[in-house]
């Protein structure tokens, strides 16, 4: 009898997944508008609508640092129909860091990477340094009092700076806030001294001149910044931090689903268009399976883990 239900299950997968997709698609982005996620997603969006010939309806969730929105698929119909776009953080940091979750990591499966992007460092004006070593220096002959910004306690910017504070033996006071929206006018205005950031959400600062940008996280050098140095290279052995944006769905959710979706994206990304901007973005795409996806989001997980038990992160 388990051997027939699972048969006529699996046949059922099978005929929905070749209707797929009949009606319009909800994109939840756990967070608010202007981010690097939010911004990947609506450069994807009309090549997805096209390639699947259905809406995709983009709804940011943010608050609660991305939880809710996540939450909101973790519990959605596993019929891809209500998909996740968002960083690493939602399913291999979180869970290191709140003692109690909504939602389990493993009631969500990887799709796709979709892109990442290098975090660049950038300073406020008034900050006597103008590289990276002048700015550990400054930090160093100023131990506790000098802070720097985050889009919030757990995120990617904000474990990736404790890594270095780690490696480095620095003393810096750490300014969460509700997401790059707020962390990145902190800066301009003197609040902070300095927050690490993808480059949509400085890109106009720097080209300014009204921040310094001293260093990037990644292991490459950016092409959009090819005379900053990385911090691998300023003498943190291995460093290397990037918010990973990818596609997750409801676990559960038809294998050819999956595959379909995770199809689409690597054809969106690869697009011209969105290849060109993404370059002068400073994102790189990738597109690739979701058994590719998933191991990722496992090695994220290992990786994460040490860097928020080393630091002693908690969210809660």
């Amino acid at each position: 009898m388990r051997n027939l239900i699972a048969a006529f299950l699996l046949a059922a997968s099978a005929v929905s997944a070749q209707d797929y997709p009949n009606k319009p698609i909800r994109v939840i982005v756990p967070y608010a508008a202007g981010g690097l996620p939010d911004t990947i997603t609506r450069l994807i969006q009309p090549k997805l609508a096209d390639s699947l010939g259905q809406q995709l309806v983009i709804e940011n969730r943010g608050g609660a640092g991305g939880i809710s929105g996540t939450e909101a698929v973790a519990k959605a119909a596993p019929d891809g129909y209500t998909v996740l776009v968002a960083d690493v953080g939602q399913v291999a940091i979180n869970p290191h860091i709140f003692s109690k979750l909504p939602y389990d990591q493993k009631e969500l499966t990887g799709v796709s990477l979709i892109a990442f992007s290098a975090l660049f460092i950038t300073l406020h004006q008034s900050v006597p340094a103008n590289n990276f070593k002048e700015f550990v220096a400054y930090i160093k002959a100023n131990p506790g009092k000098v802070n720097y910004g985050s889009s919030g306690i757990g995120s990617i910017h904000h474990l990736s700076m404790e890594a270095m504070k780690t490696s480095l033996g620095l003393n810096m006071v750490h300014v969460p806030y509700k997401g790059m929206g707020q962390a990145v006018p902190a800066l301009l205005g003197g609040q902070v001294a300095m927050v690490p950031s993808a480059l949509p959400a400085v890109e106009a600062h720097v080209k300014a001149g009204t921040v310094k940008l001293v260093a990037i996280s990644t292991a490459k050098r950016s092409p959009q910044a090819p005379d900053v140095p990385t911090i691998a290279e300023m003498g943190v052995a291995g460093y290397d931090f990037a918010p990973e944006i990818g596609l997750l769905a409801p676990a559960g959710t038809p294998p050819a689903v999956i595959a379909r979706l995770s199809a689409e994206v690597a054809k969106a990304v690869r697009a011209p268009d969105v290849a060109e901007r993404f370059k002068q973005l400073g994102i790189d795409p990738v597109g690739n399976s979701p058994d590719a996806y998933n191991a990722q989001i496992r090695a994220a997980y290992e990786k994460y883990g040490q860097v928020v038990k080393a630091a002693g992160v908690k969210a809660d």
